[in-house]
């Protein structure tokens, strides 16, 4: 079984910066697309970044040019730099995989339960 655990998270003023954490643990043959979304209250759950194993990423819209999305191999565990933030950034993040748990499997999702980021004065 594969676990995410995220960190993190936590409350900052608009403007301010935050890096977040998500180290895959558990029986791991590979990891695929790693990658960071977020809910809002009341909203559904977005893409925020994505980087796959070669490091190619991807972003919203809303988060380019403030946020960036890395990841280290050796340690199956993928950052979000989050600055510049704004009160709409306020979420809970979530971290989700693509990982095989052995060569029985293809690539499944998992996800993290998530770290919450308040932007607010």
């Amino acid at each position: 079984q594969v676990q995410l655990v995220e960190s993190g998270g936590g409350l900052v003023q608009p403007g301010g910066s935050l890096r977040l954490s998500c180290a895959a643990a558990g029986r791991i043959l590979s990891i695929n697309n790693m990658g960071w979304y977020r809910q809002a209250p009341g909203k559904e759950r977005d893409l925020v970044a994505i980087i796959t194993a070669e490091g190619r990423t991807n972003y919203a819209d809303s988060v380019k040019g403030r946020f960036t999305i890395s990841r280290d191999n050796a340690k199956s565990t993928v950052f979000l730099q989050m600055n510049l933030l704004k009160p709409e950034d306020t979420a809970v993040y979530y971290c989700k995989a693509a990982a095989r748990p052995n060569s029985d499997y293809g690539f499944i999702d998992y996800w993290g339960k998530g770290t919450l980021v308040t932007v607010s004065s």
